[in-house]
């Protein structure tokens, strides 16, 4: 007697449990039927029937995650599955996952069910500075991750914010180069985007002599109104000699203000009386003081002598 399932008993668990096929794939905009502008923005893919008929013969894992592989360019990615729809032996893959693999229209990719850590932590840079105009970026960036289903280190992803594509190359991921992120609480940070430059800063050397310099030469002078300091004109023409453009004031003859350096933050001080009081000169011993009512009166009658 033969035993025809001596072959089943060398081939490993894993490996029967594996799914693995060849699409031919193509974009989503090649899809027959309604718009579906929602697989552009995620990082899922759409699989014919036949696909969902024989995982659910395997005893895989959930969810889903598959890994796409180019043969010819020895390129490889990850992600999910969207839907069974597509047409037997075609799969429809997002825009920018084609990129990545380096796929032409109706290429054969090697798709490939697999198990991946889930994500704790991954880094990501924008591949143009406009992406520093967003407002959050970050919350931004985790609110367009919830299409996706894994992350591939070195992959560039494409999403979709206010009607604009921004491209984000991602650098790094924690615990693996392939991660799940589904369900998963992950840090996410960013690096410098690609062009970037910062803007130069200019420091000025500080001289010895400033600081040694008079705190009162830094107020402001204010010149102040100089009224009748206008040039005049006549109506017969006539110029007067005056001088339209008088003497400049000399700001040293202007005495400046000193600032209070007892200032304390949060403390107001009110001054009262902070003009200063005008100086009584003094007058000579040969000059005479007021005295009250010791001026003469007048009268509008003149006195005479009766007749």
């Amino acid at each position: 007697m033969f035993a025809f399932n001596m072959f089943d008993q060398a081939i490993p668990q894993a490996f029967r449990n594996r799914f693995s096929t060849q699409y031919r794939c193509y974009s989503v905009s090649m899809f027959a039927g309604s718009d579906r502008s929602d697989v552009e923005k995620g990082g899922k893919i759409i699989m014919p029937p036949s696909a969902l008929d024989q995982l659910s013969r395997l005893n895989i894992t959930y969810p889903m995650l598959f890994k796409l592989i180019n043969r010819k360019t020895d390129r490889m990615t990850h992600c999910g599955v969207l839907e069974f729809v597509a047409e037997e032996g075609i799969c429809y893959l997002p825009h920018w996952m084609m990129q990545n693999l380096l796929l032409e229209e109706g290429g054969l990719v090697q798709v490939e069910s697999v198990n991946l850590m889930v994500a704790t932590y991954s880094k990501f840079q924008p591949q143009a500075p406009d992406f520093l105009d967003i407002t959050n970026p970050k919350a931004v960036l985790e609110n367009a991750l919830r299409n996706f289903a894994c992350l591939t280190t070195g992959d560039v992803i494409a999403i979709n914010y206010n009607e604009k594509i921004y491209e984000l190359r991602v650098m790094e991921t924690k615990p693996d180069k392939a991660v799940s992120i589904i369900e998963c609480d992950m840090n996410v940070d960013f690096d410098a985007p690609l062009g970037y430059k910062e803007p130069e800063r200019h420091y000025q050397a500080e001289d010895s002599s400033d600081l040694e310099a008079d705190p009162t030469a830094f107020v402001p002078i204010d010149l102040g109104f100089r009224p009748f300091t206008g040039a005049g004109n006549r109506l017969d023409g006539k110029k007067k000699g005056v001088d339209p453009n008088p003497a400049l004031i000399n700001p040293e003859d202007i005495k400046r203000g000193i600032p209070n350096y007892e200032f304390k933050i949060g403390k107001i001080t009110f001054i009262r009386n902070s003009r200063p009081h005008p100086k009584q000169i003094e007058e000579d011993s040969g000059t005479s003081r007021f005295i009250a009512f010791s001026g003469e009166g007048q009268s509008l009658r003149k006195k005479g002598r009766k007749p």
